[in-house]
C-alpha cells in the first residue's frame, strides 16, 4: 500500500472536521511513493484516529494559533508518518510498577483469572479528561521474552510500555482481529518514532 494514499484518504474523510476547526494541515510528503506492507483499512483508520486526536487537542487553543503538521518519510525501509500539533496534549497520570513472577502471577490470577504471570497488566481507571492507570510489568517474564525473541531488554520494555499505555487509552487487541491489527500497527508507528524497530 502507498502511504501517501492512506494519508490523503484520512485527510479527505476529515475535511468537514478540519473546516469546522479552521485548521489547514501542513503536508510534507516525498514525491516518490512510500510503499508499506499493511492492511489498508486498518492503516487509514489509525492515521484518521491520530489526526482526530490532534484536532481535538487543537480545540483548546485559539483558531489563529492552530497548527497541524503531517510529515511522511521513508527511513531504513520503513514508512514513517509524523503527526504534530500545537495543542496541549492528553493529560495522563500513569504509575509503572515492576514486579517479580510471584506478584505477577497473583495479579493476573486475581484480575484476569489466568494462572500465569504475564508481561504487562494495565489497570485503567479513567480516560477523560485525564488518562489514569497503573501499568504492572513482570520483570522475569519480560527478560525471558526478550532473550527468546532476541530483542534488547530496553526495546522489549519500550514495546510493553507503549502497549500498556494504549490499553490505558482504550485500545484493545482482544476484541477482534481488526482491533488487534490497528493496535499493533499503532505500536509499530509509536515505537519507530521513539527509535525502536518493529516489535513484531
Amino acid at each position: 500500500m502507498v502511504l501517501q494514499g492512506a494519508v490523503r484518504n484520512a485527510l479527505y474523510l476529515l475535511e468537514p472536521e478540519l473546516k469546522r476547526r479552521e485548521v489547514t494541515p501542513q503536508l510534507e510528503m516525498p514525491s516518490a511513493p512510500v510503499t508499506v506492507l499493511a492492511e489498508p483499512v486498518a492503516l487509514e483508520q489509525i492515521i484518521h484516529n491520530l489526526l482526530m486526536n490532534a484536532l481535538q487537542a487543537l480545540e483548546q487553543i485559539p483558531a489563529s494559533e492552530r497548527r497541524l503538521g503531517v510529515t511522511l518519510a521513508e527511513a531504513d525501509w520503513q514508512g514513517v508518518v509524523t503527526i504534530s500539533d500545537c495543542g496541549p496534549g492528553m493529560a495522563a497520570e500513569l504509575t509503572v510498577r515492576i514486579v517479580d513472577a510471584e506478584e505477577g502471577l497473583a495479579l493476573n490470577s486475581s484480575y484476569r483469572q489466568k494462572n500465569y504471570a504475564t508481561n504487562v497488566l494495565t489497570f485503567d481507571y479513567t480516560q477523560a479528561p485525564m488518562v489514569t492507570a497503573d501499568l504492572v510489568l513482570c520483570a522475569p517474564v519480560i527478560a525471558k521474552e526478550a532473550r527468546e525473541s532476541r530483542k534488547t531488554l530496553q526495546a522489549h520494555y519500550a514495546h510493553l510500555l507503549v502497549h500498556g499505555t494504549l490499553h490505558a487509552q482504550g485500545w484493545d487487541h482482544e476484541t477482534g482481529e481488526r482491533d488487534a491489527l490497528e493496535m499493533e500497527t499503532l505500536e509499530i508507528l509509536l515505537l519507530a518514532a521513539l527509535g525502536f524497530d518493529n516489535p513484531y
